[in-house]
Formats: structure tokens, C-alpha cells, sequence
């Protein structure tokens, strides 16, 4: 079995903070990214466009399309009309050798405002839940048709964030849905990572390793804060940095015995005066190859 290591470029260039890395380029983030050793890079806003474009724009750097967000409005949309929507993402990703579109409900989120504390977001009921889940199934499976597969992504501030969101989310839906496990947003979100890993393993198709400031995510949550709110103040980073809480030798030791053979990807942004991209960055790096070393986890270079 292996794994291949990737990493999405948010600590370089966040497109909801904009301000946090406004000295930054995609060109330097995809450059440090090759010369720490990452294989992969996800789909950032500021890439080129077109798939040729994008394809070259990777080629340069020596690294694979890892993966990319894609917001989803399936909860206010028809079928159809979500299709032809993200239809050129998924082509594209296709096209790419991509493994999967990042996908997370998007049209009732407050992830991405900062007045609105995580306290608000939208918590719907299993029936619900269920029921988006079953039509999420229908462009799942057009998805995979296409030529790519649908990972959804729990997130902080979304109607799919907690444990609880999650058993709904995969229990109403068929195999299609594949899960995108994050560990920081899970650990966040009040759940434990390990155990949802133990529980839906096997609908794991995607892993983001991102790990939690457990004193700011006291601080966030005393304060009623938002999610943005956390981001800025560094409620997020690396594995490996000694400030995190989450164990990922345990992670990856799951990983190891469920077979896992995807991307393990690194997440994880925060503020760049704080924490340099590029140091952070090799630190995370550096950590997986330890503990995957450790798991008897090989790594795809």
C-alpha cells in the first residue's frame, strides 16, 4: 500500500482572508511546494482556468492536481441544474487524473463570514440530512461517470460539520459519496477524529491533515467567534508543530489498517506573519513522512 503527499495552497494564498497573504504568489507557493517534496498541489483560485493552461501551469512545477474545492448548492438547486454548474470542474479534474472535486454545501454555510459565529450555522435534522443526501447520491454517481469522484468535505460553519452531520450524510447516501475526512475540522467540530475514521473508513476516499491550537479553540469558542475568526487567529496549523493537539500517529495507523491509498494532503491556514508558509509547510511535510514511516505507510514520491 501507499499514499502520495499533497498540499493545498491556503497558507500561501487564502482566498478568504485575502488580506493574511496578500505578499504571496500561487508562482511561490507551487515553487516552495516542489522544493519540500509535495507530489500534489490542490486547485487554487489564482491557477490558470482552462485544463491546458492548468496542465502546463502544473507540469512547470513537477507536481499532480491533488484534488480542489468545489462549492456546492445542491440544497437550493435542481439535479440538473448542480450538474451543469460544476460540470467544467469535473470535466476538468477528469482530464487531470484528478482524485476527486472537493465538494461541501455551500448555499446555507457561514463559514465564510466572519460575523457570523460557528455557533449559527445551520443544524439540520437526520431526516433532512437524509434527504439531501439521497439526491447528493444522484451527482455522485453522474460525478464518477464523468470520469471523477465526488469527495464531500465536512466543514466548520456548514449544515455537515459534526459527527452526528456525518452518520446522516453517509448513512443516507449510497457509495458514490465518498468522504473527505479532515482532521481539523472534525477535532473542531467537537468529534474525534479516530473514531469517525474507525466508523466510515471505508467511504474514506481523500484525507486533509490539519491540526488544532487547542488554547485558540477554547479562546474562539469562549468568544462566540466565527470560523474566519479562528483562521486568523491560528486556531489551525501543521502536523508536527508542537502547538497542535491531535495525534496523527494514530491517524495513520488506521490509514495503514484500512489499506488507504489515496492523498493525504495538508491543510491547514493561518496567518503568514505568524507562521511562514514555507516553514510550516516543510514542518508538516517532514511529520507525515515520520509517522508514516512509523505506520509501515509507504509513500508514493
Amino acid at each position: 500500500m501507499s499514499v502520495k503527499i499533497g498540499i493545498s495552497l491556503i497558507a500561501w494564498q487564502n482566498d478568504d482572508l485575502p488580506d493574511l497573504t496578500a505578499a504571496f504568489t500561487t508562482e511561490g507557493a507551487m515553487e516552495d511546494a516542489d522544493k519540500i517534496g509535495y507530489s500534489g498541489v490542490e486547485r487554487g483560485r489564482r491557477m490558470p482556468a482552462d485544463t491546458e493552461g492548468l496542465r502546463a501551469y502544473l507540469d512547470r512545477y513537477g507536481v499532480s492536481l491533488c484534488g480542489g474545492w468545489c462549492s456546492g448548492n445542491l440544497m437550493v438547486a435542481s439535479l440538473d441544474e448542480e450538474r451543469e454548474a460544476i460540470r467544467g470542474q469535473v470535466e476538468q479534474f477528469a482530464a487531470l487524473n484528478a482524485p476527486c472535486i472537493v465538494y461541501a454545501e455551500c448555499s446555507n454555510t457561514i463559514q465564510g463570514d466572519i460575523a457570523r459565529p460557528v455557533s449559527q450555522r445551520l443544524k439540520l435534522n437526520r431526516a433532512e440530512v437524509m434527504a439531501y443526501a439521497a439526491k447528493l447520491s444522484e451527482l455522485a454517481k453522474w460525478s464518477a461517470d464523468t470520469g471523477c469522484v465526488l469527495s464531500y468535505h465536512h466543514h466548520m460553519g456548514a449544515m455537515i460539520q459534526d459527527a452526528e452531520d456525518i452518520d446522516w450524510l453517509m448513512e443516507g447516501s449510497g457509495p458514490e459519496v465518498s468522504l473527505l475526512y479532515d482532521t481539523g475540522h472534525l477535532y473542531f467540530a467537537g468529534a474525534d477524529p479516530v473514531a469517525v475514521l474507525d466508523k466510515w473508513g471505508h467511504r474514506v476516499h481523500h484525507v486533509h491533515f490539519k491540526d488544532v491550537r487547542e488554547k485558540v479553540m477554547r479562546e474562539i469558542r469562549a468568544a462566540d467567534g466565527s470560523f474566519l475568526d479562528g483562521v486568523r487567529n491560528g486556531v489551525f496549523t501543521v502536523p508536527g508543530d508542537p502547538d497542535g493537539c491531535i495525534d496523527f500517529q494514530a491517524v495513520t495507523d488506521r490509514l495503514t489498517a484500512m489499506d488507504y491509498k489515496g492523498w493525504i494532503v495538508v491543510e491547514a491556514e493561518q496567518d503568514p506573519a505568524k507562521a511562514p508558509p514555507y516553514d510550516y509547510s516543510r514542518m508538516g511535510y517532514e511529520h507525515i513522512v515520520n509517522i508514516c514511516g512509523k505506520s509501515g505507510l509507504k509513500i508514493e514520491r
